[in-house]
């Protein structure tokens, strides 16, 4: 037994963490990784910016907290106004938060009161994706759809209605139009069961995250969700906690498509690492609705507290003047060429996916039929762990539910430069080399 009084998902020995730089992180042992997963997705600027050091220290200097029924902050307001900026005015309000399953469940909240405040009470249920990941809070959960993490707690979580998600690498259809066609029936069928007028949102993430391994939709499909959502009067929710804060190459991965939500989320990025901050986003008409009811029935201690939000504005800050989202698309295309080479010369590798600097690579045992790795064998542990061990840190999930379908996310700080990638991907090389032996061993 570990004397360590600290528990998470794993009892596992970690190594103690000593400082970081850049996209470098070192143990106190000294050993220096590559952070090639950005932490959980997160660190969107790298380690130890003294741009943002310093202003939380300007910060700190002021007032590190105010609560929001006593005070208002500048940092605050300058802070949802930029956010306003970068929706290009999509999205008109901000509601602070501190973690990203704290902005699906103020999403999912908003959703309902909204509803309730237009006499249609009986809108409460969500559609959501499988395999999905929205956050580990319950109401967060409950839109989640990830086998491992909802089993334990079905008894006492509000499920949503689990549609498929758009799947462009295992699809069995004729053509990946004739399969999203199919997707959107099955969406469809499955609003009309429930019955459309129970129906509050439908809520996915534009770009998959944990759960999916970078999966992507199409334009078609996003379109045919806004559809379904303005026939039966429904809300769309897009999920982008991971996604957001430029990490696809544009400020919000729903930008690429064209579609704007009614309500977004957005987290990790937003704070880069440096202080715990998140939001919510909604259209003017949403806020004013649920104002005139009186007021949104939610909130948290740390909502909007100065210290978060002059984080947030340090973080966007430096992303505007060192170009960090145009770079994330340009260094995002060749970290894809550069994976797409590797997938050329490893049998172990399905697919590449993704945009910007969200890539996965999912892993199967036969490349032809795409038959997964037995989930006995644990694949996506497997290559991390060879990974870290050459001092590269990437994001093992499974792709299938969380069941089977291994899968790694590479998704390094924004900051990354081509020579980076180079390290990054021969780390990965040799990492994939050793995985291979040990599958045919």
């Amino acid at each position: 037994m570990s004397n360590n009084a600290l528990f998470y998902l794993t009892s596992n020995d970690m190594p103690l963490v000593s400082h970081a730089d850049g996209i470098y992180i070192w143990d106190t042992t000294g050993r220096r990784y590559i952070d090639a997963c950005s932490g959980a997705i997160t660190c969107n600027i790298g380690h130890n910016h003294p741009t943002v050091k310093r202003a939380m220290a300007e910060q700190l200097d002021k007032v590190a907290f105010s609560y929001r029924t006593q005070f208002e902050s500048q940092v605050a307001l300058d802070l949802a106004s930029r956010l306003v900026d970068l929706t290009n005015g999509d999205l008109d309000k901000v509601f602070f938060v501190g973690s990203g399953s704290e902005a699906v469940e103020s999403a999912i909240k908003l959703a309902v009161q909204y509803f309730v405040a237009r006499e249609q009470p009986e809108r409460c249920k969500f559609v959501s994706l499988r395999p999905s990941y929205h956050g580990s809070t319950m109401g967060a959960l409950g839109l989640t759809g990830y086998e491992p993490l909802e089993a334990p707690y079905r008894s006492i979580t509000i499920g949503s209605v689990k549609v498929p998600s758009p799947d462009l690498y295992r699809y069995r259809e004729s053509s990946v139009e004739d399969h999203v066609a199919s997707v959107l029936e099955q969406t469809e069928s499955a609003i009309l069961a429930a019955g459309p007028e129970t129906i509050a949102a439908i809520a996915l993430e534009p770009v998959g995250g944990a759960s999916t391994g970078g999966r992507m939709v199409t334009r078609a499909y996003m379109e045919g969700l806004r559809a379904l959502c303005d026939r039966y009067g429904c809300l769309l929710i897009m999920d982008e906690v991971l996604s957001g804060m430029g990490r696809t190459g544009a400020w919000f991965a729903y930008q690429h498509f064209g579609v704007a939500p009614d309500i977004l989320t957005m987290a990790k990025g937003l704070g880069s690492g440096y202080y715990p901050i998140a939001a919510m986003m909604a259209r003017q008409e949403l806020v004013d609705v649920v104002g005139r009811s009186g007021g949104f029935m939610h909130g948290h201690t740390y909502a909007g507290n100065p210290l978060a939000c002059a984080t947030g504005l340090a973080v966007i800050g430096v992303m505007d003047s060192e170009q960090l989202v145009s770079n994330a698309l340009k260094q995002g295309a060749y970290l894809r060429e550069q994976l797409d080479h590797l997938a050329s010369q490893y049998d172990c590798i399905g697919d590449v996916r993704g945009i910007g600097m969200v890539q996965g690579l999912e892993l199967v045992e036969d490349k032809a039929s795409k038959q997964p790795f037995p989930a006995s064998f644990n694949a996506f542990d497997k290559l991390t762990a060879l990974a870290k061990d050459r001092g590269l840190l990437i994001y093992p999930r499974r792709s299938l539910n969380g069941l089977e379908g291994d899968h790694v996310l590479i998704t390094p700080p924004l900051t990354v430069t081509a020579a980076d990638i180079d390290d990054i991907i021969a780390l990965l090389d040799d990492s994939l080399a050793a995985f291979e032996q040990a599958v045919c061993s």
